[in-house]
């Protein structure tokens, strides 16, 4: 049965001076939720009464006009309570985050910055990666990463244009995308695939046999099988109607989806493909975000009602009876009582 939410259980949670919470994450003590936002900094809630708290930073340094690092200190001045695009490159932006379980360390995917990693107690975040194969990280993006390994799978989603050039990147058609993967022990990354259609969000399944990845161009969800870390067979796990975002897996090994933009009705796509046979069976004025099975059926759906707010919903996070959405462009975030 196809179960879909209107808007009569939300409430919203403003962030201060700041926009975009791109990405949600919970730490190991169950407290957050953490979110990313536009001026480079990752802010924890600490409740109603307490509010928004700065965890992290990105980086210390700012980068110089060719994207380097500069080895000059990071302005607060200039950059805390931005919501700049043109200050992104210096203040560094945030978009993928997760915790570890095992370590409870934060994972960060900047989209000027690589990826970096911060502990428990928070801070400044080390840079980890910033580039593969000699070809620099232009629009690092989305993460996961598995628990038992400790390997983080990142997106980069051109190799060309940076994020706040992402509407060059659909004028030229831009698939130069990448997945790769940072192993903790060794401190190497290794690139999976290339030639992705702006590859968004990525989301390992419950059992690590395989992964998603958002191939946000495309408006699909592909699918890669996974032998160890390597992968090993791809498919179309599903065919959408609009541009997909982040992925997230729920603690039942199903998946939240983010459809972020191409707002509009979903139209029924035909195809004669077994694994499209379920992948859109439906017709809902306006969708923003979608729920799939480990099959990749559609099980749920969030109807934004046409409502301006839910224009860039960018993230579900499913959390203790809750869902959480975030948001690339709007100064708060959705909390959604079941």
């Amino acid at each position: 049965m196809l179960y879909q939410d209107g808007l009569e259980n939300y409430s919203q949670l403003a962030l201060p001076g700041v926009v975009g919470p791109e990405s949600i994450a919970f730490d190991c003590n169950g407290e957050g939720p953490y979110v990313s936002v536009s001026d480079g900094r990752i802010l924890k809630w600490q409740g109603a009464k307490l509010g928004w708290i700065e965890f992290s930073v990105s980086s210390p340094q700012r980068q110089d006009n060719r994207g380097l690092h500069g080895g000059i200190a990071r302005d607060r001045h200039v950059c805390d309570d931005s919501t700049s695009t043109g200050l992104e490159p210096v203040c560094g932006r945030p978009l993928g985050i997760k915790f570890n379980p095992a370590t409870c360390d934060l994972y960060i995917a900047d989209a000027y910055y690589g990826l970096l990693v911060v502990g428990p107690e928070g801070g400044v975040a080390t840079q980890l990666a910033a580039s593969a194969e000699g070809v620099p990280f232009r629009f690092t993006n989305a993460l996961d990463i598995d628990s038992k390994t400790g390997v983080v799978y990142f997106t980069d989603s051109s190799i060309y244009f940076q994020r706040r050039e992402y509407l060059l990147a659909i004028i030229n058609a831009d698939k130069t995308g990448r997945l790769m993967k940072y192993d903790p022990n060794s401190k190497k990354v290794t690139v999976l695939l290339k030639g992705l259609a702006f590859p968004n969000g990525v989301a390992l399944s419950k059992d690590n046999s395989f992964i998603l990845v958002a191939e946000s161009f495309t408006m699909r969800i592909l699918k890669f099988y996974l032998v160890g870390s390597e992968i090993h067979g791809q498919e179309t796990f599903i065919q959408l109607g609009r541009f997909p975002d982040n992925i997230k897996r729920t603690a039942s090994g199903e998946f939240w989806v983010a459809l972020n933009s191409g707002r509009g009705k979903i139209r029924r796509l035909d195809s004669t493909e077994p694994q499209q046979e379920t992948a859109i069976d439906w017709l809902v004025d306006d969708p923003v975000a979608v729920r799939l099975t480990s099959g990749g059926k559609v099980v749920r759906v969030l109807d934004g009602n046409g409502v301006n707010a839910l224009d860039s919903v960018s993230e579900v996070e499913e959390y203790s009876g809750l869902l959480w959405l975030g948001s690339s462009m709007k100064a708060l975030c959705w909390l959604h009582q079941e």
